[in-house]
């Protein structure tokens, strides 16, 4: 076994392959001087909260019994107000800190990914079973 080989078995990640979305990026992962959150945990952090939110939302949207476009205004003001919340508590007031651009907290996981899905689904699952 060659030195590469074991030192990839003592540290299992390569710097190469880590995905960043930050400023930090790779420099927080693998220095110990960052005193910030590590970057993948920060990302991971905002897609949770997005998905358990963008639940509730719909759960309220269904139970409300919101339809069409008043549904949809009511998840992007939810997902504002989520927003304004992790400028606050989880970047500390400073996005710039963390991000590439301080939009990026308002728009991650808002439209992609599993958020909007969860939304729909909940919000069309409580609408049914509270209208049947």
């Amino acid at each position: 076994m060659n030195a590469e080989e074991k030192d990839l078995q003592i540290n299992p990640v390569v710097p190469e392959n880590v995905i960043h979305n930050t400023k930090v990026c790779l420099y927080s992962l693998f220095s110990s001087s960052f005193s910030g959150p590590p970057l993948l945990t920060l990302h991971q952090t905002i897609t949770d909260i997005r998905s358990l939110t963008s639940s509730i939302f719909g759960i309220a949207a269904g139970i409300l019994g919101l339809e069409s476009y008043s549904g949809f205004i009511f998840y992007l003001l939810g997902s504002s107000i989520v927003s304004v919340l992790m400028v606050f508590f989880l970047a500390g007031g400073k996005p710039q800190n963390y991000f590439r651009s301080a939009s990026e907290i308002w728009t991650t996981e808002v439209f992609s990914g599993s958020s909007l899905s969860s939304f729909i689904l909940t919000w069309t699952l409580f609408f049914g079973l509270l209208r049947a």
